[in-house]
C-alpha cells in the first residue's frame, strides 16, 4: 500500500477545485445532508443560530495525489483506516490547527468530491519512532505493521517535508489521529 498524509496538513491533497463556487456548493449541500449525524442542526439561517451548525468543517483528501486520496480512502470506506498521521511541521507551516478530539472533518475523494464526514475521537503528538504498532495497525496500509508504517511514512515524509524546507527526523513530532466515519455520501 501507499504513504499516507494527515487531513488539512499540507502533506494532504487539498483539491484545487476548493475555491470553485460550484465545488463550495458540493461541500455546503453534502454538510447539509451530513449535519443531523455529528448533532449539528440548523434552523434555517436564523438570528443567533451557531455557525458551527452552518458552516461546513473543513474538507480535505488523503494523501498528496488524486490515486493515493482514492486508495487511502477506499481502506476507510472497507473499515480498514481508522487512523491517519501527519508531520507536525506540516500544520505549523500551513497554520493550520492540529487535530484534536471532537473535531469534524469532511473526507474528499481524489476527484474533490465531499465523500465522508468524520470525527476524531483521538489525537496525540509523538515522535516518529514512537509511533505504536497500534496505531500502524489502525491505518491499515501495507501489511499494517509498525515497520510497514515506519518505511512507507519515512519515504513520504522525506518526498514532502522538502518543500517546507525541512528533513526527515525520526525524532520530528508526529500528530496521530484516530477517527469514525458519521456520514458516508
Amino acid at each position: 500500500m501507499s504513504d499516507d498524509a494527515t487531513p488539512g496538513a499540507p502533506g494532504g491533497q487539498q483539491d484545487p477545485h476548493l475555491d470553485d463556487t460550484g465545488q463550495a456548493d458540493r461541500i455546503t449541500q453534502f454538510w447539509d445532508s451530513a449535519r443531523p449525524s455529528a448533532g449539528r442542526t440548523s434552523h434555517g439561517g436564523a438570528v443567533g443560530e451557531r455557525s458551527e451548525n452552518v458552516v461546513p468543517p473543513p474538507a480535505w483528501a488523503f494523501g498528496d495525489s488524486p490515486g493515493l486520496a482514492d486508495e487511502l480512502l477506499g481502506l476507510v470506506l472497507d473499515g480498514v483506516k481508522t487512523a491517519t498521521a501527519g508531520a507536525l511541521w506540516e500544520y505549523e507551516a500551513a497554520g493550520e490547527p492540529v487535530p484534536a478530539k471532537g473535531d469534524l472533518s469532511i473526507v474528499l475523494d481524489g476527484a474533490g468530491e465531499p465523500r465522508l464526514l468524520i470525527r476524531t475521537t483521538r489525537a496525540e503528538t509523538v515522535p516518529f519512532e514512537e509511533v505504536t504498532a497500534e496505531h500502524a495497525y489502525l491505518e491499515g496500509e501495507g501489511d499494517r505493521s509498525l515497520e510497514s508504517w515506519r518505511q512507507d511514512h519515512e519515504r513520504y515524509w522525506r518526498r514532502t517535508l522538502a518543500s517546507l524546507g525541512r528533513e526527515f527526523d525520526p525524532s520530528m513530532p508526529v500528530v496521530c489521529e484516530r477517527f469514525k466515519i458519521l456520514f458516508r455520501a
